[in-house]
């Protein structure tokens, strides 16, 4: 038996045993697991983070993207939620999976890099940033040059 609708249920806590026709939806730990659409009772988890899943809700149904490739379990079910409806989308070749799951890889790497800041920013202090706008050698900056320097920037 395969499902056509997933009801979105919002919850704190993933509860301990879900129902089938369910997705289960936590805010607070940002992820929504439900059974895969198959009906084989594999728990399906999906994470949302700018990397993994990212969830819509339109006031009575949700919808994940990417799309849900359970190519680790026998049944190797691959489908989109959308609008609460299940549509199906075809079996992919093992190197399809493994181009995807390299691509989502590099994607992760990245978005992680874009976000890392480089150390000497993230300790620079208000000073040092004043005296390299100056020009000048990295001192801490009196409050009398600070004035100054405020002073100038205004004019």
């Amino acid at each position: 038996m395969s499902s056509a609708r997933l009801a979105p249920q919002f919850v704190e806590a993933i509860p301990e045993s879900l129902e089938f026709g369910v997705i289960y939806v936590s805010m607070t730990f940002a992820t929504a697991i439900h059974q895969c659409a198959c009906g084989c009772g594999r728990e399906v988890v999906t994470p949302f983070s700018p990397t993994d899943w990212k969830l819509y809700f339109d006031g009575e149904n949700v919808t994940l993207e990417p799309s849900i490739g359970n190519w680790s379990f026998p049944c190797r079910s691959h489908y989109w939620i959308r609008g609460g409806k299940v549509r199906w989308a075809g079996d992919m070749s093992q190197r399809a999976i493994d181009a995807g799951r390299a691509h989502d890889r590099k994607r992760k790497a990245a978005h992680f890099e874009a976000r890392s800041i480089p150390e000497e920013t993230s300790s620079a202090t208000d000073a040092s940033i004043i005296a390299q706008a100056e020009g000048k050698p990295n001192k801490p900056a009196s409050p009398a040059r600070i004035r100054s320097w405020w002073k100038r920037l205004r004019e």
